[in-house]
């Protein structure tokens, strides 16, 4: 008989659960299983999670791994993935699913955009060999949302097992992509018409070249390969800003324009398969 303990902690009921719970639109009140102890353990279950997910990758969000959990996971970025149905113009103001119950927030970010393909061939890379890949930049609104509404508070690992706690991403105007890389643009970002932050995005440390490197070298280390198209989402400039189905934001750059969203209450994706 199968012991029910092994499976809930197994990467791949961690995984299910996760879908479904995304799927069907319905909140998570704990974390479904044990949770992950390693950053390997953790892209298990993400990875066993994009399996099951009805649609194709289209770019990856990078995020902080802030202190005291830098020392223990010898890395200040993690990654999840951007599907492809949840990327989208700023050519009007778009209604963004957020999980009700759940976590919600905007983010306004540098999307930087892959010129060539990229083999997970080599395992190291400096600022420099990252930033000769990048194609284009634009100006972006990520939408982190997941079902599980404590997922910030439980650390990275956690974070990085639900997609990196992404849920969308709206695309704006260009950016120049030497200023980009550098993070030579002023941010600010508005919720409901009222300014949550103002940050250059040289906040970042390293700024968005240092992600993207980041981002290289995570996916070689998991054999991903990344295509020429791949967004690449650098992270938060303002910060994260929690939402809630009903509000409305908006991300400002100096020089380059506004795009907004409105959060409403996230849907059925599909009918749950078996295998989720």
């Amino acid at each position: 008989m199968t012991n029910p303990a092994v499976v809930a902690a197994s990467p791949d009921a961690r995984a299910c659960a996760f879908v479904r719970a995304r799927r069907t639109a319905q909140p998570l009140a704990d974390y479904p299983g044990t949770v992950p102890a390693t950053l390997a353990e953790a892209y298990s279950v993400q990875e066993q999670a994009i399996r099951r997910w009805p649609d194709v990758i289209a770019g990856w969000k990078i995020g902080r791994i802030n202190p005291p959990w830098v020392a223990s996971l010898g890395t200040d970025r993690l990654a999840g993935p951007i599907f492809r149905k949840s990327v989208h113009a700023a050519d009007s103001v778009l209604d963004m699913p957020v999980f009700v119950g759940g976590f919600g927030a905007v983010e306004g970010e540098v999307v930087l955009v892959l010129g060539r393909d990229i083999a997970p061939d080599q395992a190291k890379w400096t600022q420099e060999q990252a930033a000769a890949v990048v194609a284009s930049a634009q100006l972006g609104i990520e939408v982190a949302s997941s079902p599980l509404g404590s997922i910030n508070d439980l650390g990275p690992l956690v974070t990085i097992s639900d997609f990196g706690n992404n849920n969308g991403l709206v695309l704006g105007p260009a950016l120049q992509v030497d200023a980009a890389l550098a993070g030579a643009f002023d941010f600010e970002t508005s919720v409901d018409g009222v300014v949550v932050g103002k940050a250059n995005a040289t906040t970042i440390p390293g700024g968005p070249v240092e992600s993207l490197r980041a981002l290289l070298e995570i996916c070689c280390s998991r054999g991903l390969a990344l295509p020429a198209g791949t967004l690449v989402s650098t992270g938060a400039v303002t910060g994260v800003h929690v939402v809630r189905a009903g509000q409305a934001a908006t991300v400002t750059v100096d020089g380059v324009g506004t795009i907004g969203c409105r959060f409403v209450a996230a849907g059925m994706v599909d009918a749950p398969s078996a295998a989720a």
